[in-house]
């Protein structure tokens, strides 16, 4: 059989194959709220045969929202609305996981669609806020967190996965990569902090250490746990593979299961080698270096490379987005390239053989 098709199974869930859905910012939620688009969105690619659908970065608050029009799941009125969703993408097959997030300096900005930059406050934008008053590029120069306000977003985090668990999520993900608050915090380049959660590297991963810890303890024990790193800056001076790989390898000891190893996002000067799997060597370097499963990103786009990929021993698992953009069926092409069960659902089944 097929890697790429072989089950996976971390804690208490199996997995039915390696091809995961990566998170994809959507921009299309209402004071936090999924709306019909997810449904049809996330639904549409469990449908397409993915084994894991994991839903966009996910704010924690209101104030870690990368847009207003960003997805969040502070309140439990949120939360039940993903209830649907999470039903329907359980019912094609899929698992389906959210990736939990903040978005510190890179808060508060326009969708993309209408341009770039921060949103003011008069115009339902906020105040952003950071490890250091040090912002991105020409975005609104954030505040400072203060100690007190730093275990409050651990405990954000905390509520949040105790509300995507209640919401019928069977994964939890934490994003501390593409320069978002985690991997603020993770990076020199912009943690410049002096107390307990700047300087070396075991001040910079402190409050990581501590969301993970949170976030273990608040969601059931067969409840797998990922977090998403950058695992290079890809600038001078930035966070390096080999300084991830040590966080990794710690937190595996605290009960994440799986590394999402993707890069870069924290520095306007980054310098990114962009190419056709330009980020397998990051996955193969945290999982030969921590021992845990690891799934790789990046321009993973044929069937044939991505089962190479897991061939190698580089990954344990691929995440896929703009591919599945195009073709959120990819699964079932690469399933029959690849001589492997195909997933399609009984509605289409008979226009598959004429």
């Amino acid at each position: 059989m097929s890697r790429l098709f072989t089950p996976l199974t971390l804690r208490g869930t199996t997995f039915r194959n390696r091809v995961w859905v990566a998170p994809m910012c959507q921009y299309s939620s209402r004071d936090g709220h999924p709306t019909d688009w997810h449904l049809v969105h996330l639904g549409g690619l469990a449908r397409g045969g993915a084994g894991l659908v994991i839903a966009e970065a996910t704010a924690v608050s209101p104030e870690g929202r990368i847009s207003p029009a960003d997805a969040g799941i502070w309140t439990d009125e949120q939360a039940q609305d993903y209830r649907r969703i999470t039903a329907f993408i359980a019912d094609q097959g899929a698992v389906p996981g959210i990736q939990l997030g903040h978005a510190g300096r890179k808060a508060s900005t326009r969708i993309p669609w209408e341009g770039s930059g921060s949103v003011d406050p008069a115009d339902g934008g906020w105040a952003t806020v950071a490890p250091s008053a040090l912002a991105w590029g020409d975005y609104a120069t954030p505040r400072e967190l203060t100690a007190a306000e730093i275990a409050g977003v651990v405990a954000d985090f905390a509520a949040a996965a105790r509300r995507a668990v209640g919401a019928g999520f069977r994964v939890v993900e934490v994003h501390a990569a593409h320069g978002y608050l985690l991997h603020q915090f993770l990076s020199p380049v912009s943690n410049v902090r002096t107390d307990a959660y700047g300087g070396d590297l075991a001040g910079r991963s402190r409050v990581l250490v501590e969301v993970v810890e949170a976030v273990r303890a608040a969601v059931p024990d067969d409840v797998p746990l990922f977090v998403r790193f950058s695992a290079s800056d890809w600038v001078d001076g930035g966070l390096t593979v080999e300084e991830v790989t040590a966080v990794a390898a710690d937190l595996v000891g605290r009960g994440v299961d799986l590394f999402d190893v993707s890069s870069g996002g924290n520095h306007p000067n980054q310098q990114i080698p962009v190419g056709p799997g330009y980020q397998v060597p990051l996955a193969r370097a945290l999982r030969e270096g921590t021992g845990a499963p690891v799934a790789a990103v990046g321009l993973i786009t044929e069937p044939a490379q991505a089962e190479q990929v897991l061939v190698d021993g580089a990954a344990d698992a691929v995440l896929l987005a703009r591919v599945l953009l195009r073709e959120p069926s990819w699964p079932q092409r690469a399933a029959a390239a690849l001589r492997s069960e195909t997933y399609w659902a009984p509605q289409y089944e008979r226009g598959r053989t004429r």
